[in-house]
């Protein structure tokens, strides 16, 4: 009798660790899961990287050597959204808060925007289509000054902008589905399924880089291009998921050792087949757009020779930025707005 009691107790004991290691291994899921979906990476770095073949050759001569640094670089903006309050609304407009499409009643023009409805009510639902055009200038200013280490650095940033602005649902107060019962939208179409189709199946060499010859109506016209799609990249999610159960529409992957979950192949291929292949070709327009700035700046500024820069050293100023910028964001919390 005795020793039947002991075997029980051995029983419930080990059940109550089994059960206890379950739920540990549950919330490091999670934990995991909520650090991957507040990212978005991969797609930045690839379209800065495929941005500089789209150059001439009197750009190559830099933009090829520093390639790394401009991929490594491209996602600078986003970790500063963890050290610096005002840098989200850099990254979107919800513009469905004036209105519809094509919403006239917004000027495009900076200074106008302000006069009808104050720098602190458009800060608070985003300016990126007029932040791109500021980082344009500080862009073509570098260039006038021969600064390599700048050129550089507003090179990769103005690059992360404009990707922004190519993204859906950063032109939409819904922006990750949170009011659509959609949650993990956002995550899913810019980083999920460029993860999955983007080295496999998608093709960014797409030709040459143009001179743009209106730089702030052309940014405008690829926003408003967000814009007009982010009911479709909604809509389409919604229908698919209402098809869906659960153990199909998520799956667990190992990411860096770590088993996460995440949407599911079969899911993700099948909304990115609904999409008829809209992240692919925003991405795409993104990099010919990051390419064409780059070009447009450097010939605003007289197309200076590139093999002849001062400052090709970054500061100590420079460097302490980029190392507080990784501190920041591996052991901070974002500011402002999750997307």
């Amino acid at each position: 009798m005795k020793r039947r009691i002991q075997t029980k107790k051995r029983i419930t004991n080990n059940t109550y660790l089994t059960t206890v290691k379950k739920l540990f291994f549950l919330l490091a899921l999670l934990a995991v899961q909520i650090k991957a979906h507040s990212w978005g990476f991969f797609g930045h770095r690839k379209i800065n990287y495929y941005s500089v073949f789209l150059l001439p050759p009197e750009m190559m001569v830099l933009y090829k050597s520093q390639i790394d640094f401009l991929t490594e670089h491209s996602t600078d903006p986003d970790k500063r959204r963890y050290a610096v309050s005002n840098e989200a609304p850099k990254h979107y407009l919800d513009i469905d808060h004036y209105g519809t499409y094509p919403y006239n009643d917004l000027p495009k023009k900076w200074t106008d925007a302000v006069a009808k409805y104050g720098q602190d009510s458009l800060n608070a639902h985003g300016i990126v289509p007029w932040w791109v055009q500021t980082m344009m200038n500080r862009l073509t200013a570098s260039f006038k000054e021969k600064n390599q280490a700048k050129i550089l650095k507003y090179s990769a940033e103005i690059g992360h902008y404009i990707a922004d602005a190519h993204v859906p649902l950063h032109a939409s107060s819904n922006h990750d589905g949170q009011l659509t019962d959609q949650k993990g939208i956002h995550a899913f179409w810019e980083s999920r399924l460029p993860e999955l189709l983007a080295d496999k199946e998608w093709d960014f060499f797409i030709g040459k880089a143009d001179y743009i010859q209106r730089p702030g109506e052309f940014i405008w016209t690829r926003f408003l291009e967000s814009a007009k799609a982010s009911d479709t990249v909604l809509h389409f999610e919604k229908t698919l998921s209402q098809k869906y159960p659960d153990d199909k529409k998520y799956g667990f992957e190992n990411r860096n050792g770590v088993v996460i979950r995440q949407y599911s192949s079969e899911y993700s291929n099948e909304y990115n087949r609904m999409l008829n292949g809209m992240v692919e070709r925003r991405m795409r327009q993104a990099i010919y757009c990051v390419a064409s700035f780059w070009y447009t700046a450097w010939v605003n500024a007289g197309q200076p020779d590139l093999s002849k820069l001062s400052n090709k050293e970054f500061s100590a100023e420079d460097l302490k930025e980029f190392e507080e910028l990784n501190n920041q964001w591996k052991g901070g919390k974002i500011q402002g707005r999750e997307e």
